[in-house]
Protein backbone atom coordinates (compact mmCIF):
# COMPACT_ATOMS: atom_id res chain seq x y z
CA UNK A 1 0.00 0.00 0.00
CA UNK A 2 1.45 3.41 -0.92
CA UNK A 3 2.38 5.83 1.84
CA UNK A 4 0.14 8.82 2.46
CA UNK A 5 1.02 12.42 3.25
CA UNK A 6 -1.02 15.52 3.95
CA UNK A 7 0.01 19.13 3.54
CA UNK A 8 -0.99 22.74 3.12
CA UNK A 9 -0.66 24.90 0.03
CA UNK A 10 -0.65 28.41 1.50
CA UNK A 11 -1.16 31.32 -0.88
CA UNK A 12 -1.34 35.10 -0.92
CA UNK A 13 -2.51 37.67 -3.46
CA UNK A 14 0.20 40.10 -4.69
CA UNK A 15 -1.72 41.10 -6.98
CA UNK A 16 -1.75 37.63 -8.53
CA UNK A 17 -1.61 34.33 -6.69
CA UNK A 18 1.69 33.46 -5.01
CA UNK A 19 2.15 30.09 -3.29
CA UNK A 20 4.34 29.09 -0.37
CA UNK A 21 6.74 26.22 -1.04
CA UNK A 22 9.43 24.71 1.16
CA UNK A 23 12.84 23.34 0.22
CA UNK A 24 13.95 20.15 1.97
CA UNK A 25 16.94 20.40 4.26
CA UNK A 26 19.90 18.08 4.49
CA UNK A 27 22.88 17.35 2.30
CA UNK A 28 21.05 15.40 -0.42
CA UNK A 29 18.94 18.43 -1.34
CA UNK A 30 21.57 21.16 -0.94
CA UNK A 31 22.20 21.70 -4.66
CA UNK A 32 18.78 20.71 -6.00
CA UNK A 33 16.23 23.34 -7.00
CA UNK A 34 13.85 22.67 -9.91
CA UNK A 35 11.42 19.93 -8.93
CA UNK A 36 12.78 19.75 -5.37
CA UNK A 37 10.37 22.13 -3.63
CA UNK A 38 7.15 20.95 -1.98
CA UNK A 39 4.14 22.00 -0.03
CA UNK A 40 4.79 21.58 3.72
CA UNK A 41 3.58 18.02 4.31
CA UNK A 42 4.15 14.82 6.22
CA UNK A 43 3.09 11.21 6.41
CA UNK A 44 0.10 9.85 8.28
CA UNK A 45 -1.19 6.36 9.01
CA UNK A 46 -4.56 4.76 8.30
CA UNK A 47 -7.14 6.07 10.70
CA UNK A 48 -5.39 9.42 11.18
CA UNK A 49 -7.03 12.64 10.02
CA UNK A 50 -5.33 14.16 6.94
CA UNK A 51 -6.31 17.73 7.89
CA UNK A 52 -4.90 17.34 11.41
CA UNK A 53 -1.72 15.91 9.87
CA UNK A 54 -1.46 18.84 7.43
CA UNK A 55 -1.78 21.32 10.31
CA UNK A 56 0.80 19.44 12.42
CA UNK A 57 3.31 19.28 9.58
CA UNK A 58 2.88 22.97 8.77
CA UNK A 59 3.71 23.76 12.40
CA UNK A 60 6.70 21.38 12.46
CA UNK A 61 8.19 22.55 9.18
CA UNK A 62 7.56 26.29 9.52
CA UNK A 63 7.13 26.87 13.24
CA UNK A 64 3.66 28.38 12.74
CA UNK A 65 0.33 27.09 14.08
CA UNK A 66 -2.51 27.24 11.56
CA UNK A 67 -5.90 28.16 13.01
CA UNK A 68 -7.59 29.36 9.79
CA UNK A 69 -10.10 27.08 8.04
CA UNK A 70 -8.54 24.88 5.35
CA UNK A 71 -10.07 24.16 1.93
CA UNK A 72 -9.61 20.68 0.46
CA UNK A 73 -7.70 20.47 -2.84
CA UNK A 74 -8.02 16.70 -3.18
CA UNK A 75 -5.25 14.18 -3.66
CA UNK A 76 -2.33 13.74 -6.04
CA UNK A 77 0.01 10.81 -6.57
CA UNK A 78 3.74 11.42 -6.67
CA UNK A 79 6.12 9.45 -8.89
CA UNK A 80 7.09 7.00 -6.12
CA UNK A 81 3.42 6.23 -5.47
CA UNK A 82 2.95 8.39 -2.38
CA UNK A 83 -0.55 9.86 -2.17
CA UNK A 84 -0.66 13.48 -0.99
CA UNK A 85 -3.86 15.01 0.40
CA UNK A 86 -3.67 18.79 0.13
CA UNK A 87 -5.46 21.72 1.70
CA UNK A 88 -5.35 25.41 0.83
CA UNK A 89 -5.28 28.48 3.07
CA UNK A 90 -4.80 32.17 2.34
CA UNK A 91 -1.91 33.28 4.50
CA UNK A 92 0.93 35.78 4.30
CA UNK A 93 4.00 35.11 6.43
CA UNK A 94 7.56 36.38 6.65
CA UNK A 95 9.47 33.43 5.19
CA UNK A 96 12.69 34.61 6.86
CA UNK A 97 11.19 33.77 10.25
CA UNK A 98 10.46 30.06 9.73
CA UNK A 99 11.73 27.60 12.34
CA UNK A 100 11.82 24.01 11.14
CA UNK A 101 12.20 20.92 13.24
CA UNK A 102 15.36 18.88 12.65
CA UNK A 103 16.37 15.31 11.88
CA UNK A 104 19.59 13.39 12.46
CA UNK A 105 21.50 11.24 10.03
CA UNK A 106 24.95 9.82 9.56
CA UNK A 107 26.95 12.37 7.60
CA UNK A 108 29.24 12.03 5.76
CA UNK A 109 28.15 8.51 4.77
CA UNK A 110 29.96 5.68 6.55
CA UNK A 111 31.76 8.19 8.81
CA UNK A 112 30.08 7.07 12.01
CA UNK A 113 29.29 10.73 12.75
CA UNK A 114 25.72 11.91 13.22
CA UNK A 115 24.69 15.41 12.24
CA UNK A 116 21.46 17.34 12.67
CA UNK A 117 19.78 19.09 9.73
CA UNK A 118 16.60 21.16 9.41
CA UNK A 119 13.72 19.30 7.78
CA UNK A 120 13.11 22.47 5.74
CA UNK A 121 16.03 24.78 5.01
CA UNK A 122 13.98 27.60 3.46
CA UNK A 123 10.51 28.66 2.41
CA UNK A 124 9.54 31.12 -0.31
CA UNK A 125 6.49 32.49 -2.07
CA UNK A 126 6.44 31.97 -5.85
CA UNK A 127 4.13 33.13 -8.64
CA UNK A 128 2.27 30.16 -10.12
CA UNK A 129 4.43 29.91 -13.27
CA UNK A 130 7.66 29.85 -11.23
CA UNK A 131 6.13 27.50 -8.66
CA UNK A 132 5.28 25.05 -11.46
CA UNK A 133 9.02 24.76 -12.20
CA UNK A 134 10.09 24.49 -8.57
CA UNK A 135 7.47 22.11 -7.13
CA UNK A 136 7.72 18.32 -7.09
CA UNK A 137 6.19 17.17 -10.38
CA UNK A 138 3.54 15.05 -8.68
CA UNK A 139 2.27 18.05 -6.72
CA UNK A 140 2.04 20.33 -9.77
CA UNK A 141 -1.71 19.65 -10.34
CA UNK A 142 -2.39 21.29 -6.96
CA UNK A 143 -1.34 24.65 -8.42
CA UNK A 144 -4.03 24.48 -11.09
CA UNK A 145 -6.65 23.39 -8.57
CA UNK A 146 -5.75 26.31 -6.32
CA UNK A 147 -5.89 28.77 -9.23
CA UNK A 148 -9.39 27.54 -10.18
CA UNK A 149 -10.53 27.78 -6.57
CA UNK A 150 -9.22 31.32 -6.04
CA UNK A 151 -10.33 32.67 -9.42
CA UNK A 152 -13.77 31.07 -8.97
CA UNK A 153 -14.52 33.12 -5.85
Amino acid sequence: MPSKSAGVLAYRMRPDIEVLLVHPGGPFWRNKDLGAWSIPKGEYADGQDPEATARREFAEELGLELTDPLIGLGQVRQRGGKIVSAFAVELDIDTRSIRSNTFEMEWPPRSGKRQSFPEVDRAEFFALDEAAKKINEGQRPLLGRLAQLVRGR
